[in-house]
């Protein structure tokens, strides 16, 4: 099967078997089934860590197709990240696309970074809602977001519009120098200062965050950026 991505390219679970998605996952069983049904046309190995759910979102990720490890209490979604990382990493991973499951990421955007690492030869492609008018995350948002990527910057030495975006595309070679040990939304800094200290090629790409009425109803739109705030500032 095959899925359009932005560029007008196709790809297909062939092209893609050496890619395996990575999905976080906590207490998202009403959405889970659909984000994976709408990555198995173009994504044929993804894998959720389950870390510490309770709502049978585990479960509900293994009947729609995906791999689950579970993690048997509550970890942070840094943990649950290095957990993918590794299990990819020891089934000959050439590269992973990490990917959020409340159904913000649009698989057409992952397949096109995916592309594009592969195309220009980099190791690692950041998705940033920044580089185009796609995204509207609301004033409030924007402001602490941008705030955010201003001190990252600082603090990693890159150069991101968009630090703290969750789809990015990592090959092989720098996800075996990453070892994420923060937990909370500090392994977004971690992960861009791990990545940087590599000296592997990387780029943005233009991606569009879909703000759903199921996020904003769980307080995600503003609150995990206000997080991401102050886990930077306590550090």
């Amino acid at each position: 099967m095959t899925v359009d991505s932005p560029d007008g390219r196709s790809a297909s679970t062939a092209e893609n078997a050496d890619t395996w998605v990575v999905i976080p996952l906590y207490n998202e069983v009403t959405v889970i089934a659909s984000v994976i049904a709408g990555l198995l046309p173009v994504f044929p190995n993804i894998v959720c860590i389950d870390d510490g759910s309770r709502d049978g979102s585990g479960e509900a990720a293994e009947r729609a197709g995906a791999r689950v490890v579970r993690h048997p209490i509550n970890l942070g979604q840094g943990a649950a990240l290095q957990t993918g990382f590794e299990y990819a990493l020891e089934r000959g991973a050439g590269f992973v696309v990490t990917f959020d499951a409340d159904g913000q990421h649009r698989v057409e955007d992952a397949a096109a970074m995916l592309a594009r690492a592969r195309d220009e030869d980099v190791a690692i492609v950041f998705g940033s809602r920044f580089l185009d008018d796609r995204t509207d995350p609301g004033i409030m948002k924007k402001i602490v977001l941008k705030t955010a990527v201003a001190v990252t910057n600082i603090t990693t030495r890159t150069r991101l519009t968009d630090a703290h975006n969750g789809l990015r595309v990592i090959r092989e070679d720098a996800l075996r120098r990453i070892k994420l040990r923060q937990d909370r939304m500090a392994h977004g800094t971690e992960i861009v200062v791990q990545l940087g200290r590599t000296g592997l090629p990387y780029v943005e790409q233009p991606v569009e965050v879909v703000y759903t009425d199921y996020s904003k109803a769980k307080g995600q739109s503003l609150l995990n950026s206000v997080n991401i705030l102050v886990d930077l500032i306590i550090r």
